[in-house]
């Protein structure tokens, strides 16, 4: 399997141009991340950071472009090449999908959605393809539902060979469906070129890293559990909160180590393989409900994992969202988390 080269260690940036909730706003896109941030990551020894965009900021529902959404990703350009970091755009959202609004997904049936979406990714092409060699294109963020995976791997065929009239060489990340899970690479056609990395997101074991999630109905909120712990308490409470995979628990013998996530890794790992194509962890992380000590155990484990296997990854994420690396709850731990990213 080849190796995505100039990625290693990096950071996402959620809830800057993406995830905004009401405030999508001109105020919160020049505050919330500005260059000194981006210094202090090149500081920290990181790579390349991962910048989700929800399709609003840069573009109108008509396909139309909103230049002053562009010039955010104008400036994220400049700041990483100004520090020597790389860049991963990440399109989050776009018009008829969300992942976080599966219900309501029109994106996978409706030709008007696609045709925006490709016309999008030439426009992503035509402004930053020029600096493929520090930039990277990952066409969607984590596709949910196994109906949606035929239609997208038609999506992603469209997408990369309207890239590939303005750009050969320019890095095109993808994931497959169950929110990029490591099962939805295995449903993902052969890459059509040298230039395609396929990506995952991991949150394994999840009723560690979102215990008592706001956002989740199935859990108590004042529900916690370290890491390790003891599997047969994970067990029990992931079947009896109905809260990740069950099954993938199965893969633990003893207690945890880094030797579940080589398990776990298994299926994308023999993809990645078969089509040679290199492997991107585009997500993994810790809800801040999480004590700290135990997120930083997990995040050695899984990241020995990746090491072993040479997968680069971006940690979720810098800044607030829940799981803010900057927040005062990883304060007593930043600097040794920093260490394992």
């Amino acid at each position: 399997m080849r190796t995505f080269d100039g990625y290693r260690r990096g950071i996402n940036f959620g809830g800057w141009l993406s995830q905004c909730g009401f405030d999508y706003t001109e105020q919160r896109y020049s505050t919330f991340i500005t260059e000194a941030d981006i210094e202090r990551i090149a500081g920290w020894g990181l790579d390349h950071v991962r910048v989700p965009v929800d399709y609003n900021v840069i573009q109108n529902d008509d396909g139309s472009f909103i230049e002053s959404g562009w010039k955010h990703i104008d400036d994220a350009v400049d700041w990483c090449g100004k520090h020597g970091l790389k860049l991963v755009i990440d399109l989050h959202r776009t018009a008829g999908y969300s992942f976080g609004e599966k219900d309501r997904a029109t994106f996978f049936e409706s030709k008007p959605h696609q045709d925006m979406f490709v016309k999008l990714w030439q426009e992503m092409a035509r402004r930053y393809a020029k600096y493929s060699d520090r930039v990277s294109f990952e066409l969607l963020n984590e596709v949910t539902e196994r109906s949606m995976a035929e239609p997208w791997n038609r999506i992603i065929a469209r997408t990369v060979a309207a890239i590939r009239e303005i750009s050969k060489d320019v890095k095109i990340i993808y994931g497959g469906i169950g929110y990029s899970s490591i099962y939805g690479t295995t449903l993902l056609e052969a890459p059509a070129d040298e230039n395609i990395v396929f990506t995952f997101h991991c949150y394994s074991p999840h009723i560690f890293t979102h215990q008592a999630a706001h956002w989740e109905r199935n859990i108590p909120k004042d529900y916690r559990i370290e890491y390790p712990g003891d599997i047969s308490v994970y067990r029990r409470d992931a079947a009896k909160y109905n809260y990740g995979s069950v099954e993938e628990l199965e893969l633990v013998d003893g207690s945890f180590s880094s030797d579940f996530f080589e398990k776990l890794f298994a299926p994308a790992l023999e993809v990645a393989e078969k089509f040679d194509v290199p492997l991107y962890c585009g997500e993994y992380g810790a809800i801040d409900n999480a004590d700290p000590q135990s997120t930083l155990r997990w995040i050695t484990d899984i990241n020995a994992a990746n090491e072993k296997f040479g997968i680069p990854r971006a940690l979720w994420t810098y800044k607030q969202m829940d799981f803010g690396l900057i927040g005062d709850h990883y304060a007593p731990v930043r600097e040794r988390i920093i260490e394992h990213l």
